[in-house]
């Protein structure tokens, strides 16, 4: 498979506001990953930005199980908005630390949790898909390939990291460069060639802040 299989073929049926508008869902995520790395708050408004426009194209798409997640994304950086609001000395820059064991147990739990639901979420799909309609929908996890799996693993990984996000814990770009580099190859196989560059630039940066905020947590300590 070529360049131009993976980058423009997909993209010959899609109208230009279709391409703008995943294009710039990719620019606001970037800037959001960006904005994390800095601890600032910032983060949460251009991650709300990018994560509504994905809602706006898998729901016209129809990927409606997608879209749910993605409104999930949209509540959880809400909720870590208000968190980093309530801990940060100047309203824009926050301080972090490690996870304690308790939050560890809690972030496995969500994990669990989040499998259960997003797992359900694809049992459902047929269902949703159909415009919530069981006329001709055959509930069950028999459509799901590889692709789909993956989905249900990363999706998983990023609630959790959101979660840990949230908290001002190091320990979320541990889950961010794991769940990043395996939607990689997942996006280019959804024929989303641009949203999988976006993952490769997000696993980079993952690495960038996970050295940056635990270098900011050791010079804090001393």
């Amino acid at each position: 498979m070529n360049l131009y299989d993976l980058f423009v073929k997909p993209y010959e049926t899609y109208s230009t506001a279709q391409i703008v508008l995943e294009s710039s869902a990719t620019v606001f995520g970037i800037l959001s990953v960006y904005f994390s790395i800095r601890k600032n708050i910032w983060v949460y408004p251009t991650g709300i930005i990018s994560t509504l426009i994905y809602v706006y194209i898998l729901f016209n798409f129809g990927l409606l199980g997608d879209c749910m997640i993605n409104v999930y994304y949209t509540v959880m950086s809400i909720y870590g908005w208000i968190l980093w609001g309530q801990h940060s000395k100047d309203h824009i820059h926050v301080e972090v630390s490690w996870a304690s064991k308790k939050e560890w147990q809690y972030g496995i739990l969500l994990f669990a949790l989040s499998l259960i639901l997003v797992t359900g979420v694809y049992y459902y799909k047929p269902y949703i898909d159909n415009q919530f309609s069981m006329q001709g929908a055959n509930l069950g996890l028999y459509h799901l390939d590889w692709g789909n799996w993956l989905d249900v693993f990363t999706t998983s990984l990023f609630l959790v990291g959101m979660w840990f996000m949230a908290k001002r814990r190091i320990e979320n770009w541990i889950f961010w460069i794991v769940g990043d580099m395996i939607c990689i190859p997942m996006m280019i196989y959804k024929e989303l060639g641009i949203t999988s560059v976006q993952y490769l630039v997000f696993t980079i940066m993952a690495v960038q802040g996970y050295a940056v905020w635990k270098k900011s947590y050791k010079k804090k300590s001393f």
